[in-house]
């Protein structure tokens, strides 16, 4: 027996494709969406870790700044106390100073010299005398520039006749002068006397 279908199949074939086309799509969207939506928690998962390591990375950073600042604050205690420490070694170094100006300029005042007045600030002495001659203040200046561990760099400033009736026991007319030296510290004394003791040749052996 032979059967022959009535029915439109060519539509019901079309119609099954749409359908199964409209299902492919509609599965395709789910997948889609879900894709993305693993992906955005993906992402959010990232940034919150991310975000977490930056915190731990920002109360470390704020850990070390506190402690950069202590350490400056220890190094500018230490500068203070290298500081406080040079000034009291410098105060005991130069406690002596003016027992050893005094000294030296006793030792290189040379005879027909005596000093009226000692002006002493920091390296700077000005010393103020009468001479007996022009010679006496030139053998001064010798004396103090070559002769002298303390002084240095001696410089008249001036020099003049005495007025009349100055040094009335004097039989002949004295002279006013003035000179600056340079007074060395004993850190600079200290160095210059061990060179020019290792420089002096040895005693002949007897």
């Amino acid at each position: 027996m032979i059967l022959i279908n009535l029915l439109p199949h060519r539509e019901e074939k079309r119609r099954l494709r749409k359908q199964a086309f409209f299902a492919g799509l509609g599965v395709s969207g789910l997948a889609g969406v879900a894709i993305v939506v693993f992906w955005y928690g993906v992402q959010m998962q990232m940034i919150s870790s991310q975000q977490e390591r930056n915190a731990v990375l920002m109360d470390a950073i704020a850990k070390l700044e506190t402690e950069i600042k202590d350490v400056s604050t220890l190094k500018g205690e230490i500068e203070s106390l290298k500081a406080r420490q040079r000034a009291v070694e410098d105060l005991q170094t130069d406690r002596n100073v003016p027992v050893h100006l005094l000294n030296e300029l006793v030792a290189q005042t040379p005879e027909g010299i005596y000093l009226t007045a000692i002006r002493h600030s920091g390296e700077s002495v000005l010393v103020s005398g009468m001479a007996q001659s022009n010679e006496r203040v030139s053998e001064f200046l010798r004396n103090a520039n070559s002769r002298s561990p303390w002084l240095a760099q001696p410089e008249l400033v001036e020099i003049k006749a005495a007025p009349a009736g100055r040094g009335a026991s004097e039989s002949r007319r004295l002279f006013e002068f003035s000179m600056r030296l340079t007074l060395k510290r004993p850190q600079d004394v200290a160095p210059a006397e061990a060179a020019s003791g290792a420089s002096a040749p040895a005693a002949p052996k007897v």
